[in-house]
């Protein structure tokens, strides 16, 4: 079986290059894929997992203030930046996939009095990976999460962000190979 494969390979990328291709992995944070290119890329970081590990370990070894900056990146889900069309690329998809695009006009309500609850007790933006979850269930979490200690909550943020640059370095690895396979069906 063979393990999925980043193209091109972060192993073999000059700092720059490497930074410019994975910098957007971290919501507005290309700090992360810097340290991630100084501790050092081989083998292992040419697949989604192990650079999605490297980068998982540089966030959570980042001192409070750097990951609060992460945190703070994030926009809040189904928030006025969704409504006006204000979020990234990367965020825009995973909020449509978790069907946050779809809110009644209550459930968007319950969003914008969850997300100033949640902002007024931790002073950032509640952050979940949503993929493969749905807007019940999102506000499900926000309910049991506003639960938390503040460190507490800064420290499930960090994993959930990482969860996040999971996905995206996955969904980058299937993008590359569907358009290498197209490509190819060209030639």
């Amino acid at each position: 079986m063979s393990h999925p494969t980043l193209h091109p390979r972060p192993s073999q990328m000059p700092q720059a290059t490497f930074v410019a291709h994975y910098g957007d992995i971290y919501e507005h944070s290309p700090w992360v894929a810097e340290r991630a290119w100084q501790r050092g890329l081989g083998m292992p970081q040419d697949s989604p997992d192990g650079l999605a590990e490297l980068m998982a370990q540089v966030l959570r070894d980042a001192d409070p203030a750097s990951q609060l900056a992460v945190i703070r990146a994030h926009p809040d889900l189904a928030g006025k930046a969704a409504i006006a069309g204000g979020l990234t690329q990367a965020s825009t998809r995973e909020q449509a996939g978790a069907g946050l695009d779809q809110c009644t006009p209550e459930e968007l309500a319950r969003f914008e009095r969850l997300n100033t609850a949640y902002r007024a007790r931790f002073d950032f933006p509640f952050v979940m990976a949503v993929k493969g979850s749905d807007r019940h269930a999102i506000l499900d979490a926000f309910a049991t999460r506003l639960m938390n200690t503040p460190d507490e909550e800064r420290r499930t943020a960090v994993e959930q962000i990482n969860r996040i640059a999971r996905f995206r370095l996955e969904a980058r690895t299937t993008l590359t190979a569907g358009t290498a396979e197209d490509s190819s069906k060209g030639k």
